[in-house]
């Protein structure tokens, strides 16, 4: 089926009449659906209080729903979770660690998915970090750092700072063949990339929903592999997380034969409101169509960033892609930019001395002309600075 991009743009992005917007890798503008969901449940708290709360958590169910088969997993098998950060901590600190034991990690994750594992230093469990070669993190390397006291391997889908694509099928093969519990930073990697937890052994994967998913800033999701329900120990748990009432008599201390043992009290109700709209327009869409034209779009900022005269780093096989395209040019301070693109209304980010774009699905050739004009301006800005010096 063949999609009217330029309808998508018009009807859900009111974002695209101002901004030539490039960092959905950093925060997403949501869309106009999203913005809706959240003003009606807002008016309706506001007019109603909790007399409709039924319909607005049948939302809520419906959004796990769509989430787990979004990712081929089973709907017990997610969590929410306020953040990324929320995820990973609930499964560092709930693993069963034994004092000797110790943690995989590539050494250019986001921190986040450092130093969770980091802070379990004082259980006795080391955190190995293994460095990159040339933007890309190796299956040999991560094999290396790997003993007989290793337990579990944490990675990104998509490192945030390069754009690098880890391959999940490699490493969760390589998990498997050691006895090792595989989680995965997802949050840069669903949306452009398929995730699919029934083919490739992730036993745990957290993501928020504010960069690729569309969705409002506090929402996200932690899938936890259903064999790893009762070995993981529960954190932040409440009256949400037992399958009695919280009003019956007395204390029934049973927890919940699912994910949802790890929603301890109430939820992030309008932001999941918001991210239950954007899913609905992303699944309209279909994971695998989202994935082609999300790569699409970023081989079209590849060819704006190189035709103006930038350098296009990151992996060169297509295979180690994803929707994050990282750049430098000789002599431009990828900071001022940044900053001269925002000018122009182009908003990109800087991470690690590189500028970085990440396109989403309406992005279309005015906006890559936008960018292409705005780095060639910071190129020539930047070499009559060095003469003029």
């Amino acid at each position: 089926m063949d999609l009217d991009w330029a309808a998508i743009r018009e009807a859900e992005f009111p974002v695209a009449r101002e901004w030539a917007y490039f960092d959905h890798a950093a925060v997403a503008p949501i869309p106009r659906r999203a913005a809706e969901a959240v003003r009606l449940w807002a008016e309706d708290q506001a007019a109603h209080g909790l007399v409709r709360w039924g319909d607005w958590g049948a939302r809520v169910e419906d959004l796990r729903a769509g989430l787990a088969d979004w990712i081929s997993a089973e709907p017990d098998e997610i969590a929410f979770v306020a953040n990324t950060t929320h995820g990973i901590g609930l499964v560092a600190e709930g693993f069963p660690w034994r004092a000797g034991d110790n943690v995989v990690i590539p050494a250019d994750e986001y921190p986040s998915n450092v130093y969770p594992w980091m802070n379990l230093a004082d259980r006795g469990v080391e955190a190995r970090l293994v460095p990159a070669r040339e933007d890309r993190i190796l299956v040999d390397d991560l094999a290396a750092a790997m003993d007989d006291r290793t337990r579990l391997l944490a990675v990104s889908y998509v490192e945030f700072a390069s754009g690098f694509r880890n391959d999940l099928d490699a490493l969760g093969a390589l998990c498997r063949s050691r006895g090792v519990a595989f989680f995965v930073d997802a949050i840069q990697g669903v949306g452009p990339l398929v995730l699919d937890v029934a083919r490739t052994p992730v036993d745990f994967a957290a993501a928020d929903g504010h960069k690729w998913l569309l969705g409002p800033e506090g929402a996200g999701f932690l899938y936890v592999r259903r064999e790893w329900i009762d070995r993981l120990r529960p954190l932040g748990v409440g009256w949400h997380s037992v399958t009695g009432s919280f009003s019956a008599p007395g204390l029934d201390f049973t927890l919940k034969p699912n994910a949802q043992r790890w929603e301890g009290g109430s939820c992030n109700m309008p932001g999941l409101q918001g991210f239950a709209a954007s899913m609905t327009l992303l699944r309209e869409i279909g994971r695998e169509a989202l994935s082609r034209r999300l790569l699409d779009r970023a081989d079209a900022v590849r060819r704006a960033v190189s035709d103006a005269g930038w350098r296009v780093l990151g992996p060169p096989r297509p295979q180690e892609r994803s929707a994050i395209v990282t750049a430098r040019a000789d002599g431009v301070d990828p900071d001022a930019a940044a900053t001269l693109l925002r000018e122009r209304k182009v908003v990109a980010s800087c991470r690690r001395g590189r500028l970085r774009f990440s396109p989403h699905l309406y992005t279309d050739e005015r906006d890559l002309g936008r960018l292409r004009d705005g780095l060639a301006a910071a190129l020539v800005d930047a070499r009559s600075a060095a003469k003029g010096s």
